[in-house]
């Protein structure tokens, strides 16, 4: 029997430092278009953010942050599917609840601002919890472990224990293990080979490899690694594989190829309608 197709997460930056495609999303009509382009390619959620996370990245001040993403929420909430707020600030979680948000991705998982467990608690919505060790600008640093798979896991184990702790519902917290936060690429195929225990922890899980750095050194040397917008061929392959090792869900920038990827799966197991 064909295993369950994850839902696709489809990413909207409204930032003008995102990695993946250089702010080209950064007005609000520009990134309410692109999320009806998502919608209409596929994505079951859409995730709008509005701070940069690529390593180094210097992060807004949190008004600015409010600025970018609350007109865009407001703009597309009766498009159709769920909105997530991708953040770690809990005043900007909770103005995008407000403001039609249902969702609540926090790459830190809550660890950045102590006040956000308390606002989803309160909410009562599902939220999504990051593997993460530290903010972007020095993330890297961090990226020693003795064993990546046993390592996140114990490190998510404990932020769902204090999210519990103030009240968030375990069956509301879905986990991602953080591709590309603190790890280096050995570290990211080594996290992919092991899903399956990330999986068996109970929890949902997120997978986000779209065109993170790790894919485009595949066959390529340090020097030569490919550009962001040409690594969607690799986060469908990694989704595809995400799909048959229990994730829940998919984050990526380019639907349509992800979309091709799970049709291609579903027909090997003959399940194409």
């Amino acid at each position: 029997m064909a295993l369950a197709r994850p839902l696709i997460m489809g990413v909207v930056n409204v930032t003008p430092d995102s990695f993946s495609d250089g702010g080209a999303w950064f007005s609000t009509s520009a990134a309410i278009a692109h999320a009806e382009q998502l919608v209409a390619d596929g994505a079951a959620i859409l995730d709008i953010g509005g701070e940069s996370t690529r390593p180094g990245a210097v992060r807004p001040a949190e008004d600015e942050e409010w600025r970018r993403v609350i007109p865009v929420i407001r703009g597309i909430v009766d498009v159709g599917v769920p909105v997530s707020i991708d953040t770690m600030r809990a005043r900007v979680a909770a103005a995008a609840l407000d403001a039609g948000a249902t969702i609540v991705n926090d790459v830190s998982g809550g660890a950045a601002d102590p006040d956000m467990g308390r606002v989803v608690a309160e909410a009562g919505v599902d939220y999504i919890a990051m593997h993460w060790r530290g903010h972007s600008v020095d993330m890297q640093s961090r990226a020693v472990y003795d064993d990546v798979v046993a390592d996140v896991c114990r490190e998510l184990t404990a932020r769902v224990e204090a999210l519990a702790e103030v009240g968030v519902d375990p069956d509301r917290i879905v986990l991602d293990p953080g591709f590309g936060f603190a790890k280096l690429a050995q570290h990211n195929w080594e996290l992919l080979r092991g899903l399956d225990v990330v999986a068996a922890m109970g929890h949902r899980v997120l997978v986000g490899t779209s065109r993170k750095k790790f894919l485009g050194l595949v066959g390529r040397g340090p020097d030569s690694e490919r550009p962001a917008l040409d690594r969607d061929t690799a986060t469908a392959m990694t989704s595809a594989y995400a799909a048959d090792h229990g994730a829940w869900a998919v984050r990526v920038h380019d639907v349509r190829s992800t979309v091709d990827a799970f049709d291609v799966r579903d027909a090997l197991r003959g399940s194409d309608g």
